[in-house]
């Protein structure tokens, strides 16, 4: 079965950085787009970044030119480098899949994904 494992989050001051991983296994990976989402204590969950099979990739305008999502298809790896935070970027982060046949489309919908890993927590302190 489809595994989606995140890692990387913990604490960090505002303006720091982390990368965050999401490994995958049980996919061909290389026929998945993949994206990340978040979602802050009483807030609903929302989008961050999605990269398409080949590398095009998607924003929120809220992270856009601080964060980079990025995909390694070899280690079967998504990962999101993730710089300049601030406190409102503290949130629980999900690594999302879906199997898709467009080479060049990413998504920005949670509706439009298949697969969720568990999460890995992000605190920004100010």
């Amino acid at each position: 079965q489809v595994q989606l494992v995140e890692s990387g989050g913990g604490l960090v001051q505002a303006g720091g950085s982390l990368r965050l991983a999401c490994a995958a296994s049980g996919l061909t990976f290389s026929t998945y787009a993949m994206g990340w989402f978040r979602q802050a204590p009483g807030k609903e969950r929302e989008f961050v970044a999605g990269i398409s099979r080949s590398g095009e990739t998607g924003y929120a305008d809220s992270v856009k030119g601080r964060f980079t999502i990025s995909r390694d298809n070899a280690k079967n790896t998504a990962y999101l480098q993730m710089n300049s935070l601030k406190p409102e970027d503290t949130a629980v982060y999900y690594c999302t899949s879906v199997k898709t046949y467009y080479t060049s489309s990413y998504y920005m919908r949670g509706q439009d994904y298949v697969y969720w890993g568990q999460g890995t927590q992000v605190t920004v302190s100010s």
